[in-house]
């Protein structure tokens, strides 16, 4: 389904016109078509940026770390694993819970983890890494910061889909995701030898997409936007406070570089972000991600054997080129 644009009679959208329209919608009720407009519209390159973070966090935790070392999925097939992965979530934030594409996403994603035991913890801390990442990166270096309502509506789109995926206990606020994100990974941060190598692919990919001369400093700048903990839980070495100061500043200079910009005219997905490369014919949700053999393999989005969803597969149509 295709966000439509309400525009003023006789003039364009203005820059704070759709935050207002989301201001008028209900977050318990509208939360998907809120979560659409903030991920796809207003801030698409930063929840991207994010939610690669999000994901990065979580090899510092080793049993999902060692784990998705020893799938070798992002060690070897990282360009594929980042691909599959952005795409599935992404399914449901373009077309929706139940519609055809939306649906199959989340069975996609619920039958590669019923293979696998995979503790309620680590369910919930992923999650939660999606809601709590693009918060603290919008308000770091976003063009405006996320309001309470529609951070509302964020902690509902992320509950609907965790209950979908069979993820139990939930936490049902942004505080309470807040503080069980904190207090994880002070318990369960720790160094892993196939953790630090996972997290040296996915800095590797991240270079890749750059030219050759530029990796050294790609590298850099993804290490300088890891906090300590995360960071020592690597041991990586400190970055230069030179480097951190350059690379924080960029990125604020460019937040408010995008509030003097217009408004995006049209939705921007992650189906159409340069970093996706595995499929310049088209893709369908059926198709993506692994086929495991059950104790073999993994997703780099742990959760629990959700049942939602489940049942026959079905045939699907084409998506958008990737």
């Amino acid at each position: 389904m295709a966000i439509t644009e309400r525009r003023p009679e006789g003039g364009a959208v203005r820059r704070y016109d759709r935050l207002k329209r989301i201001g008028r919608m209900d977050p318990e009720r509208d939360f998907h078509e809120m979560y659409r407009l903030i991920a796809a519209y207003e801030f698409p390159w930063d929840f991207t940026r994010a939610l690669e973070l999000a994901l990065f966090r979580t090899y510092a935790v080793p049993s999902i770390g060692s784990l998705l070392f020893r799938t070798a999925e992002f060690t070897e097939r990282s360009q594929k694993r980042y691909d599959d992965t952005a795409l599935l979530l992404d399914a449901v934030v373009e077309h929706g819970f139940t519609s055809e594409q939306g649906r199959t996403a989340i069975r996609r994603i619920n039958r590669m983890h019923r293979a696998y035991d995979i503790g309620d913890g680590d369910m919930r801390y992923v999650l939660s890494t999606f809601v709590v990442m693009p918060k603290r990166w919008i308000d770091a270096y976003g063009w405006r910061r996320l309001t309470g309502h529609e951070l509302r509506a964020c902690v509902a789109y992320y509950r609907h889909l965790g209950q979908r995926m069979g993820i139990p206990d939930i936490p049902e606020t942004l505080a309470g995701f807040e503080e069980f994100l904190d207090a994880y990974e002070a318990e369960h941060f720790g160094w892993d030898e196939g953790g630090r190598a996972v997290a040296d692919a996915t800095l590797g990919l991240m270079a890749s997409w750059y030219p050759r001369a530029l990796a050294p400093g790609v590298r850099a700048a993804g290490v300088a936007l890891l906090d300590e903990p995360l960071r020592e839980a690597f041991r990586f070495a400190p970055p230069s406070p030179l480097v951190r100061g350059a690379v924080e500043g960029a990125l604020r200079l460019r937040g408010r570089a995008v509030r003097l910009l217009p408004p995006r005219r049209a939705p921007h997905f992650a189906r159409q972000n340069p970093e996706i490369k595995g499929y310049p014919r088209g893709y369908r949700p059926a198709d993506l991600g692994t086929f495991p053999v059950p104790g073999v393999g993994a997703c780099p989005v742990p959760h629990g054997r959700g049942k939602a969803d489940e049942g026959p597969r079905e045939r699907e149509p084409e998506s958008g080129r990737g």
